[in-house]
Order: C-alpha cells, then sequence, then structure tokens
C-alpha cells in the first residue's frame, strides 16, 4: 500500500517520548518528566465562579461566533500586563489570543518558514516547539544555552557564516528545559544582531511570572526597535493548562497576517472560556494567585536541590534556577541519559525523566536530562531524587555496566 502520510508526519520530534510519558504516568513510578503545574493549586472555584458569571453576564451573545483576534476586553488585560510586567508598551490592536502558547508557536513558523530555511534554536530547548517546528522541515542551528541564557559569542558566529537565518527562537526567562535567565546584555545584544541580520526573533516566556528569587529584567521585546521580535505567553503555568489560553504579541505589520493564519486554522479560540479568563481577571487579584503559586513552587524546588545536593554524585552538574518548573542535569560525557533511563532509572528506581537526546534540534547530545519540581509534594520529590541519586552514584556503576558505561 503506497504510504499517504506527508513527509511532515515522519519528522516528529517527540515520537520517542510516547513511551515515557506512558511509563511516567504509572502510578508506581515518579515522574518528573512531565511540565505540569501542581493540580491542588488551581483556582478551581474561582473559575468556575467565572465561568458562571461570564454566561450570565454575556447572555446568548457568548455562545455565537467572535472575532479571530480574541475579545477586545482581554486583550485590553493582557496588553495592560505586558505594559506592568514585562516593560514592553502594548495595545489591544497588537495582541492576539490563541488556543495555548503552542498554537502561537505553530502560527509564527507557519508565518515564516519555508521547507529548507534556516533558523536558529537554542540547545536544549522546548521539545514541543521544536514538534511544531519540524513540521516546517527547516534547517536548525543550535546555539548553546549556559548560567546568563543563549550565547551571544556563538548567535554572532552562526549569523555571520549564516546570514540567510530567517527566525531565532528563544525562552529567555527561566528556560524550558534548564532554567536559566537570559541577562539584559545579552537581551539588548540578541535584538541588535537581529536588526543587523534581519531576522526575527520568537520570544516564548510562559514561566518569567514565576519567579522566587531575585528581580524581574524587562522582556527582550522590550529592546525591539524595529518590530522583529514576537512575544509569546500563556495562561497555562499561572491558571490552568486546560483553559489552552495563550496570547502573542507583534506589531500591526505581523499581526495583520497572523489573524489571517489563525482565521484559516480554527477561526478563532473558544470564546466561552476566553469571557470566563477575561471574568477571572475582573473578579480576582492574578498577581496575589502567582504570588501564592511562587511561594509553593519555591518550597518544591528548593526541596529538589536540596536533595540533589545531597544525593546525587559530584561528577553530576545541574543547574540552580531562580524560577520557572525545571532543573537541568548534565552527567558525564559518556552516560546516554535515555538508555540509562530505559534500562536503568524507570525499572530499578522507578523515576522518569525527560532525556536531552528530544530536546536537542541535532538529536545529538545524549548525556543530559530534565526535571519537573511543580507537580510533586516535597517529600515525594525528594523521595525520587533518593532513588535517582543511588542509581547514579559512582559506585554504583559496576552494577550497571550491562546498561551503561560511567
Amino acid at each position: 500500500m503506497k504510504n499517504l502520510f506527508a513527509d511532515r508526519v515522519l519528522n516528529n520530534s517527540t515520537a520517542d517520548l510516547d513511551e515515557i510519558f506512558k511509563n511516567s504516568a504509572n502510578p508506581e513510578n515518579i515522574s518528573f518528566a512531565g511540565g505540569f503545574p501542581d493540580n491542588h493549586l488551581f483556582p478551581e472555584a474561582d473559575l468556575k465562579q467565572a465561568y458562571q458569571d461570564a454566561i450570565t453576564n454575556d447572555g446568548p451573545a457568548i455562545f455565537q461566533y467572535q472575532t479571530t483576534q480574541g475579545p477586545l476586553a482581554l486583550r485590553k488585560k493582557i496588553a495592560a500586563r505586558m505594559q506592568q510586567h514585562a516593560e514592553v508598551p502594548t495595545t489591544a490592536n497588537e495582541v492576539m489570543l490563541t488556543q495555548g502558547g503552542q498554537q502561537a508557536i505553530d502560527l509564527v513558523a507557519k508565518l515564516v518558514l519555508n521547507h529548507g530555511d534556516a533558523m536558529i534554536v537554542e540547545g536544549p530547548t522546548y521539545m514541543g516547539a521544536l514538534a511544531a517546528f519540524d513540521t516546517y522541515e527547516p534547517t536548525y542551528y543550535e546555539v548553546p544555552v549556559d548560567q546568563h541564557g543563549m550565547d551571544i559569542r556563538v548567535l554572532r558566529k552562526t549569523l555571520r557564516q549564516h546570514p540567510e537565518i530567517k527566525l531565532i527562537y528563544t525562552v529567555p526567562d527561566f528556560h524550558n528545559p534548564t532554567g536559566t535567565t537570559m541577562s539584559i546584555k545579552r537581551r539588548q545584544e540578541l535584538v541588535a544582531l537581529a536588526n543587523q541580520y534581519n531576522c526575527l526573533i520568537l520570544e516564548d516566556s510562559p514561566y518569567r511570572d514565576l519567579r522566587y528569587n531575585g528581580k524581574s529584567v524587562p522582556a527582550v521585546k522590550h529592546f525591539d526597535t524595529e518590530g522583529r521580535v514576537i512575544f509569546i505567553s500563556s495562561f497555562s503555568k499561572i491558571l490552568s493548562p486546560a483553559l489552552r489560553t495563550g496570547w502573542l504579541v507583534a506589531d500591526e505589520h505581523l499581526m495583520t497576517e497572523l489573524i489571517n493564519l489563525k482565521s484559516a486554522i480554527d477561526v478563532q479560540s473558544p470564546n466561552v472560556t476566553l469571557a470566563a479568563v477575561n471574568t477571572y481577571l475582573d473578579e480576582h487579584d492574578l498577581d496575589a494567585h502567582i504570588a501564592k503559586l511562587n511561594a509553593a513552587y519555591k518550597v518544591k524546588r528548593d526541596a529538589m536541590l536540596t536533595a540533589m545536593d545531597r544525593y546525587f554524585p559530584k561528577n553530576v552538574q545541574y543547574t540552580r534556577p531562580n524560577g520557572g518548573f525545571f532543573i537541568w542535569v548534565t552527567l558525564p560525557d559518556n552516560v546516554d541519559a535515555h538508555e540509562l533511563l530505559t534500562d536503568v532509572i524507570l525499572p530499578q528506581a522507578h523515576v522518569a525523566y525527560v532525556p536531552s537526546s528530544c530536546q536537542f534540534a541535532s538529536r545529538k547530545v545524549k548525556n543530559g536530562f530534565r526535571l519537573n519540581y511543580t507537580s510533586l509534594a516535597p517529600v515525594t520529590i525528594t523521595r525520587g531524587i533518593q532513588r535517582l541519586g543511588a542509581l547514579l552514584q559512582p559506585q554504583a556503576a559496576a552494577n550497571l555496566q550491562t546498561a551503561i558505561q560511567f
């Protein structure tokens, strides 16, 4: 039988994760794999009331077709938050509501990328973004991430060697997956290089409100002087992922085309949900809710780092994020984190993580993995890290020779 699937289906970068997430869902396992908020911190009663009030107040019109860009009242609120929390002067006309940040990433990719077009991603990077980009079959160039974010020296060299690059994708705030935050100086340099080489920047920032230490820094778009930065964020991490409510901010010359693309895909995001989110923001203090999240997540992050300090061997390195959802672990160069997970960690420790191979566009870096700390209780985090650390200890290597090489 002839192949009826498009080539883009074969390029899906997340196919190898299916078994990992299936195993991590096993109640016998402690999963640090998914990037999940804590179920117990959702404002369940407030959201339920917001839905009821929105339906009551808006009447039958709430169930009718609305604009592709999203309701004006909610776009105004987001524009105000962009000014207050990201230092980006924004009008409602520069905001579009999307079905989560994931749709926003896909829309920008669809706007910019033809088959073979050159783009820059961080190494490592958000695997969901890679899955979206893969559909459009770009040529990737990786720029490494260190404790200050994207390495601008490597970025500059890459752009000089490949001036045809059209798009730079970055997660500058509490990076997924490393947890690091890009410095102000690098944000400025990033925008200057985009101006110099005539390319766009896609700034994906769903975690920037979740800061547990230190002072907030302006968004990359704050430094945008030529309308080259498209900013993406979401209510998934601060209210609920199930709302599937994200947004993008773009200058109006880009917004027109993005609206046309979204209209062709789904006409509009679900208006009942958008109206409920708008009502929630009218009735409740979102910043107070975020402060509650930050207090709870700080305890969880601290529990994980404390346990890692105690139970991980000295030849295993890891980041110490000031916020967000993730810690990045680097193993010795000769360790394959995917093989270690499937052959040793899952069957013996019953612990799950996301290995590095699916978080690099090149798929070549194998000695790292991502841990999530927000979804579990501190006592469970400690127990899981203790189990994991026991199998990472050098003295355990002799028992693991059939599976890995330390």
